[in-house]
């Protein structure tokens, strides 16, 4: 198929889209992607989320044809990556930034990968100073940093102009200016139409990125949705207040049948409330208001509380003790069926042996 470049871009006549249908991909008996089925569409960023084994990137790597699925397909612009002629015209992707060959400098290394897909050599500068690399493009990248081996992979995934990019993680040993640039890239490529699907880890960073989100556990897909409705389906809302009579204040709101609690330096919280309401009720007994302002959940609040049961691997946070103050969490002081911490550390987790205070063993190895 023959692409018309103008002035190193090619017009982009066919939207993009990365279309899976049942796609299932099994290790022996281990299942790592389990029958998954959305669609990435262009003109937004995807955010593509899941906890630590979850599958999200085995099922970037059957994107690009090299995982094979046990079941199921994988389409871009309809067919399947290995069915292209020039796939990084269609898709460009990041998958591992260190995947270069160390004898080959920064230039040779995307000028193998232009020649391979009938991209001009022109290109390569284009991207090379567009990431940022034009200084370094005659060095080898075994000498560079994880941030400009970063660069470097983007610039691999933009070589093509395609309409279709996918990173994992992209912001990975990137600095604040760094960062920046591909949030603000990411987001430009996406507003001229192309699709743009990007996995990370980086919640408060992704909050920033993408509009839209696809959201995996232990391989089975959990949300396919929009950022606010994704916030607001998995958390909790909550309308903050702060008055110099919280004791009246307390009582008109119970007496409405809320339940204000506690909050930070003398606050009281609603949880599920309306500000309008809890003003004009405010209002109508006379009471001054300092603060009353919905209390909105961040995306890694509503991730944690949607993937909690799906979590491969646990670990356990260091404790002072009894009174360090820290929030309990399922299971946990206050909750039903709680355990209180027991003397010299914190309790275990339901079904889980309890564990050592935290570096009691290492102590009690060296007073031997």
């Amino acid at each position: 198929m023959a692409h018309k470049w103008r002035g190193g871009a090619r017009a982009l006549s066919v939207e993009g889209m990365i279309e899976l249908r049942d796609l299932t991909k099994r290790y022996g008996e281990k299942t790592a992607v389990d029958g998954l089925s959305f669609t990435v569409r262009p003109g937004i960023v995807t955010g593509f989320l899941g906890p630590n084994g979850a599958g999200k990137s085995t099922t970037m790597r059957m994107v690009l044809g090299l995982d094979t699925p046990t079941h199921g397909s994988v389409r871009i612009d309809g067919e399947p990556y290995n069915h292209m002629r020039e796939p990084l015209h269609s898709i460009g992707a990041l998958l591992e930034a260190k995947g270069v060959h160390p004898g080959r400098t920064a230039y040779n290394h995307l000028l193998c990968m232009a020649q391979s897909n009938g991209i001009p050599e022109r290109r390569v500068g284009e991207v090379l100073e567009m990431v940022g690399l034009q200084d370094v493009a005659r060095k080898r990248p075994k000498g560079f940093s994880l941030g400009m081996g970063q660069r470097l992979g983007i610039a691999g995934a933009l070589l093509g102009d395609p309409r279709i990019l996918m990173f994992d993680e992209p912001v990975n040993g990137l600095d604040p200016e760094g960062i920046h640039w591909i949030r603000t890239l990411m987001q430009h490529l996406a507003r001229e139409g192309r699709t743009v699907f990007v996995s990370s880890h980086l919640m408060s960073e992704m909050a920033q990125t993408a509009q839209h989100l696809v959201v995996i556990g232990q391989g089975r897909l959990l949300a396919d949705t929009t950022m606010s409705q994704f916030i607001a389906e998995n958390s909790r809302t909550r309308v903050r207040i702060r008055t110099p009579e919280p004791e009246r204040m307390q009582d008109v709101l119970v007496a409405e049948g809320l339940r204000p609690v506690a909050g930070h330096e003398g606050s009281l919280e609603v949880e599920g409330g309306d500000a309008a309401r809890i003003g004009e009720l405010a209002a109508s007994h006379g009471l001054v208001l300092h603060e009353l302002s919905p209390q909105r959940a961040s995306l890694e609040e509503a991730f944690m509380r949607l993937t909690a049961q799906s979590v491969e691997y646990h670990a356990f946070a260091p404790s002072d003790g009894p009174d360090s103050g820290g929030p309990a969490g399922p299971g946990g002081p206050g909750e039903p069926g709680g355990q209180a911490p027991q003397p010299g550390g914190p309790a275990a987790p339901p079904g889980r042996p309890s564990q050592p205070a935290w570096g009691q063993s290492w102590k009690k190895g060296r007073e031997r």
